[in-house]
């Protein structure tokens, strides 16, 4: 179904993509109210959301039955049915801070379900602690009743088993929720006859600090606290989704960036088995998790650095939200520890922990076959380090001594070789084209590495994409995230895809493949090129653009120009493409 893009966002003189800009996109205002109508159409769309709630939706008589109650949703002038805001666990906040969730307690009478629930605390990782606007908007609606799903259905109670799609947001582990505009199931749900979810689960300190060795087998689970959150959930939607109109035995999981890693993880999950049935990873290949002595060792020098005795998490979770986080990112910025990674890029260690029990080994590690018979579709984004690199100033008039330096940085003596492959394949590119280009390598050789283990498994397909569409708007060109709006066609509520027009034919083709692979575990369509399965001989590779095509090891050369140094994640070495960020 076509729709149509709102004429405030149809314009050209589209401002550069600076660094608030890419904040505001990757992370979302929902929980920033305080922003102003002078930041970017983001804000904009948010309330014009929140506005349209309020006036263009009609209040549903009907009421549905859950485990924990009944709830009353709204229908939105579509036709769907939209359920915002329900508990699927209790609070977490004070002695619950840190330990597994507990399903939400039943009510009593009719919950509205007409407003998207809190999001759970979160601050800025890439600030310094200085700044205060890594904790000023703590106040805002965020909360630690945050275990909260929202659900866009075209139909309940009709008897009908439709594929259930459940959104993990991205954000690294550290920020994000299930009520970004961008990501609002209506349109997806239209467009498919599926059942669209979000959640909202804890992030950073709180749902990733591994507390179990330093505060006894109370807290066992507590480093992956925040992937226990989404597996609670999606143990609510198999008990539930049916009457939502959802079949809780299609149930399909993806996610971009963090959200893809979260992907990964929950298919690596003993507890996760059985609860979803499909995957998708959008840009977030990464398959290894934080080890677990590292994962101790942080939780052991944070204790000493509050001057706290082991086993005093009674302190931690008297705390303020605003109080621990004041304390962990000045942690993050000193601590100083062979173990841990130095500086700003030591918030990566408050990810899942690999802890031998809830979370046994790596993603698609031969340890890990709890996955393996789970079909698979994976990708990334040709430009994925335009996103970081495009709130720079003057970077389109970057240089080639300038682009080799930044190369030498992290490549040393084989960066001209690697810039001279590049450079071969894309004879027009500029240097900023290439420097996009290179340091946009970690996240599509990790998703070849993903796919190829995934092969090695076997019992199931896997199915590899590339994103090279790229936006007219300054420097993103194909860049992290882009695809997202694609997905859920929600084109109109951000200038992050430009004003080009063959984006609208696109989003119908790259929505209809999300949802035949939600449906029977096969991306293929009426619309697409036939797409076969990923081997490691033939690597086929569907690419995304206008027109879609199918190739076999694109890019190929670049592939193997990287074989004898593969990108790292943070604790095992430099972080590729930071490390190629102005300092």
């Amino acid at each position: 179904m076509p729709f149509a893009r709102p004429a405030i966002i149809a314009r050209s003189n589209l401002k550069p993509f600076g660094k608030k800009k890419q904040m505001i996109w990757k992370v979302g205002n929902q929980y920033r109210p305080s922003f102003t109508f002078k930041c970017w159409p983001m804000d904009w769309a948010w309330r014009k959301t929140r506005w349209k709630r309020e006036i263009g939706e009609t209040s549903m008589d009907d009421t549905v039955k859950t485990t924990s109650g009944e709830v009353q949703g709204f229908k939105k002038s579509s036709g769907i049915n939209a359920f915002l805001g329900i508990p699927y666990g209790e609070s977490t906040a004070g002695d619950r801070r840190f330990l597994p969730p507990v399903p939400a307690k039943p009510w009593i009478g009719i919950r509205s379900a007409k407003a998207y629930g809190p999001s759970c605390p979160q601050g800025k990782p890439t600030l310094p602690p200085q700044d205060p606007a890594s904790i000023k908007d703590l106040d805002a609606p965020v909360g630690e009743d945050c275990l909260v799903l929202n659900i866009w259905t075209p139909g309940f109670d009709d008897g009908k088993k439709r594929p259930v799609m459940v959104w993990l947001h991205g954000g690294g582990f550290q920020v994000g929720c299930g009520s970004h505009p961008v990501t609002d199931g209506e349109n997806l749900a239209l467009r498919g006859d599926v059942v669209v979810v979000s959640l909202n689960h804890r992030l950073g300190i709180y749902g990733f600090l591994r507390l179990d060795e330093v505060c006894g087998p109370a807290f066992a689970g507590s480093g992956v606290a925040g992937m226990l959150d989404i597996v609670l959930a999606l143990e609510w939607v198999r008990d539930n989704i049916a009457a939502f109109g959802g079949d809780p035995k299609n149930v399909t999981i993806f996610g971009e960036s963090g959200g893809g890693r979260k992907v990964g993880v929950l298919m690596a999950m003993p507890k996760a088995k059985g609860l979803f049935h499909r995957a998708i990873i959008q840009s977030g290949p990464h398959p290894r998790c934080v080890p677990g002595d590292a994962g101790t060792r942080m939780a052991e020098l944070f204790f000493a650095y509050l001057g706290l005795t082991a086993g005093d998490v009674a302190s931690l979770q008297k705390l303020s939200k605003r109080e621990l986080f004041n304390h962990f990112h000045k942690f993050i910025e000193t601590v100083d520890d062979p173990l841990l990674v130095k500086g700003n890029a030591g918030r990566w260690l408050i990810s899942p922990v690999v802890d031998g029990t809830y979370l046994p080994a790596h993603p698609f590690s031969p340890a890990a076959p709890e996955g393996s018979h789970v079909p698979l579709m994976i990708g990334t984004n040709k430009d994925e380090a335009a996103l970081f690199l495009s709130y720079e100033e003057n970077l389109a008039n970057l240089d080639d001594a300038q682009l080799i330096k930044r190369l030498s940085s992290v490549l040393g003596d084989r960066a001209q070789q690697v810039l001279e492959i590049h450079r071969k394949n894309r004879p027009e590119d500029s240097p900023y084209d290439l420097l996009s280009a290179i340091s946009s390598e970690d996240r599509r050789l990790l998703s070849i590495e993903t796919a190829e283990t995934k092969v090695k498994q076997g019992g199931a397909p896997v199915y590899m994409y590339f994103f090279t569409w790229e936006s007219n708007q300054g420097l993103l060109k194909a860049a992290h995230t882009m695809e997202i709006p694609f997905v859920f066609r929600t084109l109109g509520v951000t200038d992050i895809t430009g004003t080009k027009e063959d984006q609208f034919p696109l989003s119908d083709i790259i929505s209809d493949t999300w949802i035949a692979f939600a449906r029977n575990g096969n991306p293929n369509h009426a619309t697409l090129p036939h797409w076969e399965t990923y081997d490691l001989e033939k690597r086929a590779t569907m690419i995304f653009d206008s027109p879609c095509r199918l190739e076999y090891d694109p890019w190929s050369e670049e592939r193997l120009a990287w074989k004898e140094a593969p990108p790292k994640m943070p604790w095992e070495g430099k972080v590729f493409v930071s490390a190629m960020m102005k300092k």
